[in-house]
């Protein structure tokens, strides 16, 4: 039977140890946001996901979501879990008080979205959208627009989706169709089908707000004529009153393979009254600031399953008798040991688990600079912003690629009952799998990775990573006790410095340069910032073991820190290889012949 208990434990290690976000009371806005007031709502949270969110996980699956004449019916339980989560204020945990909502730090709301995502993915997605059309409508709707719709949208008794895709047009978005008229009172009349649309209709709000993107008649060819739209299932009137459907219908719902619990729906507009949000024809501007939101959220999908699976796996190991240890048996009263004492079984755990721990360490890191966006100094906001922007597409990505091949490792563990459903594993499988592809797939995260933040502003934004990391080497190289840890960081920063200037310099002669090295490139940064972490984490940790250390934290802190740099970093020396060989191999391949 599978099981979650939140990792709370390492979450305040990450937040008030690691990160030292315990002085985050001195920003505008947080006075109030204290650690002991993080910590209960952390707890609080970790309540909710185990004891109401969990138990849904695999009827959820089971069950999907059902369509019936343009009508979509979440699974048995799921209307009152969002009605539960809504009363405690959950929805609008990050949001401005201006609108209802609690206006708790970033770095707080990125613990909550990896507990949903470990205890419910497709729960998570309802309210994972709302938040992103949140963010977008605050940043970039008008006063009457935020005024009229904020509200119902942070309690969460309205929703919202992002309504890019359409049937012949994914990541290239220039080749949009639908279509937005102007009327004379001031809206337009949207026109057209969208695709993919998670959450697009279902039964769990009063209302769903559509932020769509679309063409007025006098648009620009290409991504520079779109504009964005606000298009409510509902007609809302001055009251706040619900009024008349608006011409917006769900045509059908996906069949996938995995959070089958989360509605995946064809949206049809048809002359769709639509209110326009932000400027005409700037619309990829303020639909990427939900994108961006979405993309670190996507991320924390990955963590989060990689946190579940490894529990399962661990829990698992240890109870499953199977051979005897290689060196002799361990439990020589019992018929067989537990699989917990082979090295493979070790491998495959460690490996989950240094990879959801570091994962957790680099969110926070980035969650820390997105709550710095509102310090008083300029220059710190301004490279908050800068950090945010770098590594943007590496969580996205990174963190996905890890939580699929940490779920697969975990049905691995259990061997033959992985693959059943019974045990919970294989649905963590299947239920990932969709966060390497959506939000941008991660060939395309990389590509931006290396096409557009690598050379902006003559590579300033690498310096908000680069810089720090190699000033942290300079500073420790010569602490004995860390040599084990920074070593390896300085050999896998070396190879990503050479790297970077291979990459610019081949990618100005031959963009195939560049994008056949996106992939890897983007591997080796993450794992050289997850390198970069677990030093500190082991830094932070060696000083604590001893008297104080009662449950063993940080000895398997720094145990995890060594296995990362002995067992993992290493994949950093193929990725270096693989990006200086350069493109011909890949490109010279006769088309013909695939």
């Amino acid at each position: 039977m599978a099981s979650y208990k939140a990792p709370l434990r390492d979450m305040r290690f990450v937040i008030f140890e690691l990160m030292d976000c315990g002085d985050i009371t001195t920003l505008p806005g947080y006075e109030e946001a204290t650690p002991d007031l993080i910590d209960s709502v952390l707890e609080e949270a970790a309540r909710f996901c185990e004891q109401v969110l969990f138990p849904l996980n695999r009827s959820g699956d089971e069950e999907g979501c059902v369509f019936d004449s343009g009508v979509v019916r979440t699974p048995k339980g799921f209307q009152e879990a969002y009605k539960a989560f809504c009363e405690a204020g959950w929805p609008g945990i990050t949001s401005s008080p201006a609108y209802g909502g609690q206006g708790l730090p970033k770095i707080v709301n990125s613990l909550i979205e990896e507990m949903i995502c470990s205890s419910n993915l497709s729960f998570g997605l309802y309210p994972g959208l709302s938040h992103g059309a949140c963010v977008a409508l605050e940043s970039h709707g008008s006063e009457e627009l935020k005024d009229k719709y904020l509200p119902k949208l942070v309690e969460g008794t309205w929703s919202g989706t992002m309504c890019l895709t359409e049937p012949h047009c994914g990541t290239d978005l220039g080749l949009s169709r639908t279509k937005a008229v102007p009327a004379e009172d001031g809206t337009y009349r949207i026109t057209g089908t969208k695709i993919f649309i998670s959450a697009g209709e279902h039964d769990l709000t009063e209302n769903i707000l559509h932020l769509v993107l679309a063409r007025l008649p006098d648009a620009p060819k290409g991504i520079k004529g779109i504009s964005l739209f606000l298009v409510p299932k509902f007609f809302v009137h001055d009251d706040n009153t619900l009024g008349a459907r608006n011409g917006v219908s769900c045509g059908s719902i996906e069949h996938k393979m995995g959070i089958k619990a989360s509605a995946t729906c064809v949206i049809n507009f048809d002359e769709a009254t639509g209110w326009l949000v932000g400027e005409p024809h700037k619309g990829m501007r303020a639909m990427f600031t939900m994108m961006n939101t979405e993309r670190l959220a996507v991320g924390l999908q990955g963590l989060g399953i990689a946190e579940v699976s490894y529990q399962g796996a661990v829990a698992y190991a240890r109870e499953r008798l199977q051979g005897r240890s290689l060196t002799g048996a361990k439990y020589p009263d019992k018929p067989a040991d537990p699989i917990i004492v082979h090295p493979d079984i070790r491998r495959m755990l460690l490996t989950q688990r240094a990879y959801a721990e570091g994962c957790r360490a680099f969110g926070i890191w980035a969650a820390k600079h997105l709550d710095l966006r509102n310090h008083p100094d300029a220059t710190v906001r301004q490279e908050a912003e800068e950090f945010v922007a770098l590594v943007t597409p590496v969580v996205k990505a990174l963190f996905t690629d890890l939580g699929s091949e940490a779920a697969n490792l975990g049905m691995q563990v259990f061997g033959g009952h992985g693959y059943i459903r019974e045990h919970g594993m294989e649905q963590y499988a299947r239920d990932v799998r969709i966060a390497q592809i959506y939000e941008g797939t991660n060939g395309v995260q990389a590509l931006d990775f290396v096409g557009r933040k690598l050379p902006a502003d003559m590579g300033r934004l690498l310096r908000r990573f680069f810089h720090p990391v190699a000033a942290y080497i300079e500073e420790k190289s010569s602490e004995t006790t860390l040599t084990e840890f920074i070593d390896p960081l300085n050999k896998a920063f070396t190879r990503l410095q050479q790297a970077t200037i291979k990459i610019a310099q081949a990618g100005l002669r031959n963009p195939d340069e560049a994008g056949a090295a996106a992939t890897d490139y983007l591997r080796l940064f993450g794992l050289t910032a997850l390198a970069y972490l677990w030093a500190r984490m082991a830094e932070v940790s060696l000083p604590k073991i001893g008297a104080d250390d009662t449950d063993g934290f940080y000895v398997a802190k720094v145990g995890t820190a060594r296995f990362f740099m002995q067992r993992l970093l290493p994949q950093t020396g193929a990725l270096f290889s693989s990006i200086m060989a350069g493109s011909k191999s890949t490109m010279a391949f006769d088309e013909a012949a695939f």
